[in-house]
């Protein structure tokens, strides 16, 4: 069943599910959605969305997706200073720091890391960081807008005109990243040059490749526009499985009502 949140401040509906699959006996998918409690931290920091995608063997890329998920909303919160962009990258960079921590303190997960897109939504506009291939969509009546770019073997080959994007999904090597928290010394996430104006009757898309890989952006786009987020969720994980559910499937899907 889809997560719905009854939160306290109006003007959103939300709902996430997640799903193993059909080929994965674990899941190494993880999400969040978190506002503050107090109508002026809410009016200052907003709102803040996370998923993230965690690689590395059975509980290794289970336990990086779970710290980069829980780092970002501590250091959202925690180092705000009125800036979402700056609160968004400092999380991921945070999480990629405490990831590669982790994994010298128990050294059978070294190699452990994790996609990351967070999102955060403040004064009717919308900040994101990102690293790896989960994926941000800003979904309106007539378009479908991806915000993120993949940071993938694959996704270089489409940037660079090599492989078509409509092959991109089938490519046998689409699992292949170029970056992921947890991995490398460094990591420089994409953050979103200027913030996105949000209108009522946006809607609001994260989800892992678990779904995109095996869903196409005209069908995502149909299924949230014309669902409510609690049942377009079940039917976008349900269209997944439906067509192997060869991933973990993690969705979660924002509405703006007002």
């Amino acid at each position: 069943m889809a997560v719905a949140w009854n939160q306290n401040k109006p003007g959103v509906e939300i709902a996430a599910l997640t799903d193993v699959g059909r080929q994965r006996s674990n899941n190494e998918d993880a999400y969040l959605y978190w506002e503050p409690e107090s109508d002026l931290e809410f009016r200052n920091k907003g709102r803040l969305a996370v998923i993230a995608d965690g690689m590395g063997g059975y509980e290794g890329g289970q336990e990086a997706s779970r710290v980069a998920v829980e780092t970002v909303r501590h250091v959202y919160d925690r180092d705000f200073a009125n800036n979402p962009q700056q609160a968004l990258l400092s999380g991921l960079l945070a999480a990629h720091d405490n990831i590669q921590r982790y994994a010298l303190e128990h050294p059978e997960f070294q190699g452990m890391g994790t996609t990351c897109t967070a999102l955060a939504i403040a004064d009717r506009k919308l900040y994101f960081a990102h690293v790896g291939d989960s994926r941000l969509y800003l979904i309106r009546p007539d378009a479908i807008t991806r915000l993120t770019r993949d940071h993938s073997y694959v996704g270089r080959l489409v940037e660079s005109g090599i492989v078509r994007s409509e092959d991109a999904q089938s490519h046998p090597q689409r699992h292949i990243l170029t970056a992921a928290l947890g991995s490398g010394k460094e990591i420089l996430p994409d953050v979103s040059e200027h913030p996105v104006e949000i209108h009522p009757g946006d809607k609001i898309m994260l989800c892992t490749d678990g779904l995109w890989s095996v869903v196409s952006e005209p069908e995502l786009a149909d299924t949230v526009r014309s669902n409510p987020p609690a049942q377009a969720c079940r039917a976008l994980v349900d269209l997944a499985l439906e067509r192997g559910g060869p991933d973990n499937v993690t969705v979660l899907v924002l509405h703006i009502v007002a």
